[in-house]
């Protein structure tokens, strides 16, 4: 079972990369780990540091991104971080596994320009726009502000798919699932 290679999913929010991800996990032949992000923000109710994210203050967050210390990361707020610590990705390569990222998708593309040589882009893209907004209406949510600005980051997000090693369209979940599978092991197996 060697390891050593990367699988990036990104995707718009609400399109089902999260659940298509997990399932992926549960594929024990793939030998993935899910890499931790880490983040300035402060912990919610019931996320442990290590499992949930690295919970680092905004001064540590800032101090190791001028050591280059990050393979992507970006400042979603003022002085709100996210980011995948190299450490993270070499931790689980020296424990043998294959990595599995769930980002958003410019900091899916910055991981596979880190990693182009042995990483799989995937884009889980929704059917379309107006199925989008009904499943992120769907969560209960979105304030219609909130609901606005999904679905235009969505639509700039799509126009990037292009730019993965694939795009699966979840129209329908076990078909995705079922597709993302062949593709995984075609590449990690």
């Amino acid at each position: 079972m060697a390891g050593g290679k990367i699988v990036i999913f990104s995707a718009p929010s609400g399109a089902g990369k999260t659940t298509i991800v997990h399932k992926m996990l549960e594929y024990k032949e793939f030998n993935l780990a899910f890499s931790v992000s880490a983040t300035s923000r402060a912990p919610r109710p019931g996320e442990e540091n290590g499992k949930d994210y690295y919970f680092l203050s905004t001064e540590e967050f800032k101090r190791r991104i001028e050591n280059n210390e990050f393979i992507e990361w970006v400042e979603v707020y003022k002085n709100q971080f996210y980011g995948t610590l190299r450490s993270e990705v070499e931790r689980l390569f020296s424990m043998g596994k294959n990595v599995v990222f769930d980002v958003d998708v410019l900091g899916g593309l910055n991981i596979k320009k880190a990693y182009s040589d042995r990483s799989l882009s995937v884009f889980v893209k929704p059917p379309s726009i107006e199925e989008l907004r009904n499943r992120l209406m769907k969560r209960g949510t979105e304030t219609p502000d909130s609901l606005k600005k999904r679905l235009e980051r969505a639509e700039f997000e799509i126009s990037l798919a292009d730019r993965f090693d694939v795009i699966i369209v979840n129209d329908d979940l076990q078909k995705a699932i079922d597709e993302t599978r062949k593709v995984l092991a075609k590449f990690l197996l």
